[in-house]
């Protein structure tokens, strides 16, 4: 039987001391040769095998919502950014302040590695932490993304899923509509910030559109006024009308006709009556059919695509001109005109609901008729040239007379303007020139009648031209493509 002998226990300070240098010294010798015979793999796999059974697991879950899914923004990450601007407590340490000079007010936003602490129910303890990539990770093609971490007891794991989340989607939604503002997006710098100076990985930087037209101050007919807001009030409301019939709920729109006659202003109009965001895209800042596939997609819902002067860009490769896809390594490596429809109205088109294209063109002959075909170009909305009913409005806006009480020139200004090529932005170049009425408005009779006669001298030398030109010359070859309905005109 083992019996304990207190004689035999050390009883000083150096014989403790020696005893656990014996004992240092020979974990370090068995660390090194372990170290040695065994790889760093294996031993890794061993401690972590082992440190499994004295750890005691977490009770936490942490779910992780990254800025992107794919190549499409995520609505879980949008709802979260926006509902935690409402929860910054003041015990935060570090917050993102910007204010630009068109804002009222200041926006804050969680810096890096900031958390907000949320209770839910009552009972349900939830921490969001901010995480997002440095600037290298953009320049370098990295894969890595803004994002959301959420931490919470996983007891409440079905409950968080079914009811809080939802809960922040609805709070956020309420708080986009109050406080709704149009935002003007286009493709600038690689990171593509934005007026808050928020990275955004697709390229768009955006701005708050503040274009104060607005369909009670167009120039335009009353009746065409009349059918473009009935036709937009007709295809927000008929989400189901889409879906039971089979086509992707978007519209598009052609406007054409000459310069400053009203093309952008009617594309502002649109966007302030439905509140829609503006995605202003320049084709030629587009490489190829794939690239232009992942700048579309990464579009919101609820917005107006804009491509103008579609018929003066040169990098669209109409179908007769095409690249050969044996010359090249891939078909997708320059944009062409059938990666524009196959967006517009082939199986990427419904990547997106509620969204409306707009192209403009000041010569809509020069266009392949590919891209008139109906399901492309819905719309076809002539821009012409000032009406009377078009000046009466901006007399209205302008000098504020009205139709009820018209000006003594008024009925020879309408005369004018009806026998006249006169734009609407020449026409309100004219009316801004005096406050006085009376002094405006005989400058606009000259200058009507100055603008008539050139217009005569311009249709008699044109009348001239055509008289001289042999007859069934043919177009340069320059300006022709074959196509599968014959031969069209594309600039």
């Amino acid at each position: 039987m083992f019996t304990l002998n207190l004689k035999d226990m050390p009883t000083t300070a150096s014989t403790l001391f020696s005893a656990y240098a014996s004992f240092a010294a020979s974990m370090m010798l068995l660390r090194s040769i372990t170290d040695q015979l065994i790889p760093r793999q294996l031993r890794s796999y061993i401690y972590s095998f082992f440190s499994h059974f004295f750890t005691s697991p977490s009770s936490n879950l942490t779910l992780i919502v990254e800025e992107y899914c794919g190549m499409t923004r995520n609505q879980v990450y949008d709802a979260a950014e926006v509902y935690l601007t409402t929860k910054i407590s003041p015990f935060t340490e570090r917050l993102k302040i910007s204010k630009t000079p068109r804002k009222k007010s200041i926006s804050i936003a969680m810096d890096k590695g900031e958390e907000i602490t949320d209770t839910f129910d009552n009972d349900i303890k939830l921490k969001w932490r901010f995480a997002e990539p440095e600037k290298d990770d953009f320049r370098s093609g990295n894969d890595n993304k803004c994002r959301f971490e959420l931490v919470f007891d996983k007891k409440h794991k079905d409950k968080v899923m079914d009811t809080y989340l939802p809960y922040v989607f609805a709070q956020a939604k309420a708080i986009q509509e109050g406080e709704k503002v149009v935002r003007l997006y286009t493709r600038g710098s690689s990171l593509g910030d934005d007026e808050e100076g928020k990275r955004n990985l697709s390229g768009w930087g955006s701005v708050r559109m503040e274009h104060p037209s607005n369909f009670g101050t167009m120039a335009m007919d009353s009746q065409l006024k009349r059918m473009i807001i009935d036709d937009l009030d007709r295809f927000v409301r008929r989400r189901e009308f889409y879906k039971r019939v089979g086509k992707a709920w978007k519209r598009g729109y052609l406007l054409y006709g000459p310069p400053g006659t009203g093309k952008s202003s009617l594309i502002a109009a649109m966007a302030n009556y439905l509140q829609f965001d503006v995605y202003d895209l320049e084709l030629s800042s587009i490489q190829s059919n794939s690239h232009l596939r992942t700048v579309l997609l990464s579009t919101s819902n609820r917005s107006i695509l804009v491509i103008e002067d579609i018929d003066c860009c040169a990098k669209v490769h109409t179908r007769g001109q095409e690249p050969d896809p044996r010359r090249y390594q891939a078909h997708n490596d320059r944009l062409t005109l059938s990666g524009l429809l196959n967006f517009i109205d082939g199986l990427w088109s419904s990547c997106g609901d509620e969204r409306i294209i707009v192209f403009t063109t000041n010569h809509k002959d020069r266009l392949d008729p590919a891209l008139l075909r109906p399901g492309r170009m819905d719309v076809h909305i002539h821009m012409s040239y000032c009406t009377p009913s078009g000046f009466r409005v901006l007399a209205s806006n302008y000098l504020g007379i009205h139709e009820s009480n018209p000006h003594h020139l008024s009925g020879e200004i309408e005369g004018l303007i009806g026998s006249t090529d006169v734009t609407p932005a020449e026409v309100a170049e004219e009316l801004m020139k005096s406050d006085d009425a009376d002094v405006t408005l005989k400058g606009l009779v000259n200058f009507l009648k100055k603008k008539k006669v050139e217009n005569e001298k311009m249709k008699e030398g044109a009348d001239r031209t055509e008289d001289q030109e042999p007859e069934n010359e043919p177009f340069p070859d320059d300006y022709l493509h074959d196509d599968e309905e014959g031969y069209s005109l594309f600039d």
